[in-house]
């Protein structure tokens, strides 16, 4: 794709800003910000404020262009613990500030092309955590779920109004290098800021093989029961799935060590779906990352990997409750793979330079059945953090179609306080 002439503007001003925010770096964590961070602590307890401000440009083929200015403000509350028991509550809200030109899936502009963050407010989080067994931490209550890479469950924290569950979940860590975390989940609130009801239990596993890397097991149960309160997950999107995963590193000298990962997962239909499909998970990458840390080209990274979402009958692999964007390109096309499947070969290389990490990303597209060449995909990121609570990025997406969706171009100007 062609790239716009504001969007090089927008381009070439990320780069300018994050680059020469390197001499400045030193005046960016203040007493003030420590005075601030103490502040919001104490013996009563701790009071947490995330604020993220977020400009978005999306320049898609066949649909309006779309800009907008989210704001987001997290405020929170973290009681002290008293006989093991611990409390925490957050709220959020979301608003655009001067452009609102823009589809959030839920303000009826679909004239534009979609950014998926609407101005709402919500409870984010509300739980309760005891910890008086030994190696076991319970919680219930409105919370995030994190599993491994978040392939599968996940926050969802790249957007604005994350993902969390109303869910109980139990971590037990009793067996030395082994760990298990069990959850049930009965509703999830999305990132539209919308509930949608499930009974929905998950089962993960892990082993520490030190120095090696983990080993995970796992089953996933998703039974979106509730047909008129589900939002857009019907009884299709109700599956079971289980895999096993192997993720880690080897050092091989002081600077040099090799990366990978090998995944399989199976998946089904499951409860009130009437599809009858089996479709297969699979991704393997592998890479190797240099330390280096007396040069200005810090922790240098390169990887290859190969993604597959398989079908059957053409329905594709699902997963409705993962951090999709951080798969499969940030144009955000493959959030839901097509009924044809999705094959994904990715080359990956990475970064930093005097202090402003750099990502890259390439991805060729293809159909896991039918033969489809969907498209390809550049990415870029810039991020700059300044102490411990502030953080510039710039972000760029490219989507180039052969046979699936239109050309689309993303990019995003983001500033975050985090205390």
């Amino acid at each position: 794709m062609r790239l716009q002439s504001t969007t090089r503007i927008f381009v070439a001003g990320a780069a300018f800003l994050l680059l020469g925010s390197a001499s400045s770096a030193a005046v960016a964590e203040t007493g003030v910000a420590d005075t601030i961070a103490d502040g919001l602590k104490g013996n009563w307890g701790q009071v947490t404020f995330n604020f993220r401000y977020r400009l978005e440009h999306v320049n898609q083929d066949g649909i309006g262009t779309a800009t907008g200015d989210p704001i987001r403000l997290r405020l929170g509350y973290l009681s002290p613990k008293f006989a093991g028991f611990q409390g925490f509550a957050e709220f959020e809200g979301n608003t655009p500030v001067f452009s609102d030109d823009y589809n959030d899936k839920r303000n009826g502009k679909t004239e534009y092309a979609v950014i998926a963050d609407p101005s709402k407010g919500e409870l984010n989080q509300g739980w309760l955590s005891f910890d008086g067994i030994p190696d076991t931490v319970l919680k219930a209550g409105r919370q995030r779920i994190n599993l491994d890479n978040q392939r599968f469950i996940g926050a969802v924290a790249w957007r604005q109004m994350e993902q969390t569950f109303d869910s109980v979940n139990i971590f037990n860590a009793s067996l030395g290098d082994f760990s298990a975390n069990a959850s049930y989940i009965g509703s999830v609130r999305t990132i539209l800021s919308e509930n949608v009801h499930m009974n929905s239990p998950l089962l993960n596993i892990k082993y520490d093989i030190k120095g090696i890397g983990d080993f995970v097991g796992y089953g996933y149960w998703l039974d979106y029961d509730d047909a008129d309160d589900s939002g857009p997950f019907d009884y299709a999107y109700s599956t079971q799935t289980y895999g096993i995963r192997f993720n880690g590193k080897t050092a091989m000298n002081g600077t040099l060590n090799l990366l990978y990962t090998a995944e399989y997962a199976a998946q089904a239909d499951f409860a009130d779906n009437d599809v009858d499909y089996n479709a297969g998970y699979f991704h393997f990458m592998g890479g190797v990352q240099f330390s280096n840390q007396d040069s200005i080209l810090t922790n240098v990274i390169g990887k290859i990997g190969y993604e597959v979402l398989g079908s059957d009958n053409g329905i594709s692999f699902k997963t409705p409750l993962g951090t999709n964007h951080k798969f499969n390109g940030w144009a955000d096309m493959f959030l839901t793979a097509p009924g044809d499947g999705l094959r994904d070969t990715y080359v990956v290389a990475s970064s930093t330079v005097a202090g402003v990490k750099l990502d890259l990303f390439y991805h060729d597209f293809q159909a896991d059945t039918g033969g489809a060449d969907y498209g390809t995909e550049f990415d870029a990121k810039l991020a700059r953090k300044f102490g411990k609570h502030y953080t510039i990025e710039a972000v760029y997406a490219n989507y180039s179609s052969d046979e699936f969706k239109t050309d689309t171009e993303k990019i995003w100007l983001q500033l975050t306080m985090k205390f």
